[in-house]
């Protein structure tokens, strides 16, 4: 199990525990955490479940593929490098610690 920390927009935490195989998105869905949507499901066909990747995990996660790309632009206020969509983050025992923060609001 990898050990995730969801924060809300207004700072509350949430520190589950996911299992390796599902996505960042599944396990906030699971988990019943608010502030990802996850609309389409997982299918990257929407910009729902966009959260802010904590800048010490920038590297240790996988490169945006283009789909994940066009589908940020449709993010409420994206940024360049932090921001990724959770229905494309796999998680792994090396993701243990990995912590996100949701936008104000999803669109």
């Amino acid at each position: 199990m990898a050990k995730i920390t969801y924060i809300e927009h207004n700072g509350t935490r949430h520190e589950v525990e996911v299992k390796p195989g599902m996505t960042v998105m599944e396990g906030a869905r699971d988990n019943g955490i608010p502030g990802i949507d996850a609309d389409c499901g997982g299918a990257c066909a929407c910009s729902t479940c966009h959260v802010y990747v904590d800048p010490a995990w920038l590297e240790k996660l996988p490169a945006k593929d283009p789909m994940e790309e066009d589908m940020l632009d449709f993010a409420y206020e994206p940024d360049p490098q932090r921001s990724r969509l959770t229905c494309q983050i796999k998680v792994s025992e090396d993701l243990d610690g990995l912590v996100v923060q949701m936008p104000e609001r999803q669109i």
